[in-house]
């Protein structure tokens, strides 16, 4: 496995790939891996000839310098999950080396980044774009792997895409979740033992939404998964939408055919934990 820390010999790696017939999948995270992300790995692996990761915490895209602070870091670590998930190349650039200059590029997604992870996080989404075009650019790959709990992150990066002109194929993948249902999450390694426990009921209350879908409307289903979840002493929710799993805008009514997902975010303490359910499983 090869480990590059510039852009210059990532794309160097890529096109001389690419030129040998290699098909390149790329799976792009900000490390602290778990098996959410091997999970996507994996599956690069079976489709592609090389595979390549990134390792890189994006600073663009934390509205508070305290959460980039205490972001887990633990590269040493995860280079050796990547070797032994069979990883061709990993790119780990510095922030120097991916910005050299203040970025102000601006994106305009519409309604996409309004609502949701976009009203409770400005600018949020602007910094995830930014550094996933760059990303792939760089690295030129044929597919690229995000798992759905990023859900409304997944639709960004698909629009990015096709305003940028990438020919990359932007691939969903399925989250990865504990036996007890929470979402796997580089942040769940700071819950408390507590906290964990009763993180379990985040799931709960998602799959609680989709049985309750059909049956009643959006209003009524927020409202009683939110008081689940709230029931939790050690959690509160910032949001729970029931949307379009297209638009991502609010469903005023259940309908069993329309695509629907239901969103949400919840607070841990100070650790701020996502996650989704598709509403029409």
């Amino acid at each position: 496995m090869e480990v590059f820390r510039s852009k210059g010999e990532q794309s160097s790696w890529s096109a001389r790939e690419a030129s040998s017939g290699s098909s390149i999948g790329f799976v792009p995270t900000m490390g602290a891996l778990h098996a959410g992300h091997l999970s996507l790995v994996d599956r690069a692996r079976r489709e592609n000839g090389k595979v390549v990761c990134s390792i890189f915490v994006n600073p663009l895209q934390f509205n508070k310098t305290e959460d980039l602070e205490t972001y887990p870091r633990t590269l040493e670590r995860d280079l050796a999950l990547l070797k032994e998930a069979g990883c061709d190349a990993v790119f780990c650039p510095s922030t120097q080396e991916m910005y050299p200059e203040k970025m102000s590029k601006r994106y305009d997604f519409g309604e996409l980044d309004q609502v949701m992870e976009g009203s409770h996080r400005p600018g949020h989404f602007n910094g995830v774009a930014i550094v996933v075009n760059l990303l792939l650019e760089i690295v030129r790959p044929h597919r690229a792997y995000f798992g759905l709990k990023d859900y409304q992150q997944l639709r960004i990066v698909r629009r990015m895409a096709e305003m940028e002109g990438h020919s990359t194929e932007i691939i969903a993948c399925e989250t990865v979740r504990e036996a007890d249902g929470l979402a796997m999450s580089s942040r769940n390694v700071r819950l408390s033992k507590d906290q964990r426990r009763e993180a379990s009921t985040i799931y709960k209350a998602l799959v609680r939404a989709r049985q309750l879908y059909p049956h009643k409307d959006p209003a009524a289903i927020k409202q009683e998964a939110i008081s689940l979840i709230n029931a939790s002493p050690r959690l509160e929710v910032e949001y729970f939408e029931i949307v379009d799993a297209i638009t991502l805008q609010p469903l005023e009514r259940s309908s069993e055919g329309s695509p629907a997902i239901a969103c949400t975010a919840v607070y841990a303490g100070e650790v701020r934990l996502i996650d989704n359910l598709s509403l029409n499983a």
